[in-house]
């Protein structure tokens, strides 16, 4: 997504799969395109956040004291994280939330199981617009207020197609950021099809993980997977102690309880 630095991004990643397995993906995602949108007109706030002669510890303070009790926990602590990475651009921190929020949007309806809908959605809009002049203008055109757009769409589509699709086509159309309409469409399209090579791993654990061990768990798994891995975390006391951990047809179980289970297997086998 325009040449954001690798390194960067799979660091801001990291901490974002540690946290997003536990929100609202749906508002997760409208809040991190608020705050890139926020900082698209906020060029001073934009320009310290990036700079990365910036003390980090200072720039992460300052996000949480103009975002604390404002958004969720995830988002904060994701744009906590994108704030501390090193970006080539100003823009690109803007860029790189953005981009989260496509990611939450997308993983809201593969938990739905609507994620073919979104991309497929995403794909026939674009064709409906790119062949009606006037449609595209509408929604293309700077000097309709954003509103104006978003109920142009509400009427257009906001019955026709499921959440998460409106929600990313809002943001293309409401905040093209540079981009086309046609443009923004097929780059938040690749997106949604990229959420397809991620892989969801449900943790069950007796406590509640601390952040720093949900980023270490997630760190060994990419490693290991050499895929990203969305971390869903639940409390459940009845595993005695441990955790275990469910990816695709994978299972790791290093509770109390699954190694009763497996001692009872060996003894009855």
């Amino acid at each position: 997504m325009r040449g954001l630095s690798r390194a960067s991004l799979a660091e801001v990643e990291e901490r974002f799969n540690a946290v997003a397995g536990s929100a609202d993906l749906g508002s997760l995602a409208d809040e991190l395109f608020a705050v890139a949108d926020l900082l698209d007109r906020e060029h001073g706030l934009r320009r310290y956040l990036s700079d990365p002669s910036r003390d980090v510890a200072q720039k992460g303070q300052a996000v949480r004291v103009l975002l604390q009790g404002k958004v969720s926990d995830a988002a904060l602590e994701t744009v906590v994280a994108a704030a501390s990475a090193r970006w080539t651009r100003p823009g690109d921190l803007a860029d790189a939330l953005e981009r989260l929020g496509v990611v939450s949007a997308a993983a809201e309806a593969e938990a739905q199981g609507r994620l073919d809908d979104v991309e497929d959605e995403l794909f026939r809009f674009g064709r409906v617009v790119a062949s009606n002049r006037d449609l595209h203008q509408a929604l293309s055109n700077p000097n309709v207020p954003e509103g104006g757009k978003r109920e142009l769409l509400e009427t257009l589509v906001g019955s026709k197609v499921v959440p998460s699709t409106l929600r990313l086509i809002g943001q293309v159309v409401a905040h093209p950021r540079g981009r086309s309409l046609d443009g923004g469409l097929e780059e938040f399209g690749s997106l949604v099809a990229a959420q397809r090579h991620r892989l969801v791993a449900v943790v069950r654990s007796a406590v509640e993980l601390s952040e720093e061990q949900k980023q270490r768990l997630a760190r060994w798994l990419r490693t290991t997977y050499g895929h990203d891995v969305q971390l869903n975390v639940e409390v459940d006391p009845r595993v005695l102690g441990g955790f275990s951990i469910h990816i695709g047809d994978d299972l790791i179980d290093t509770t109390v309880a699954g190694r009763i289970e497996e001692v009872r297997r060996r003894l009855a086998g």
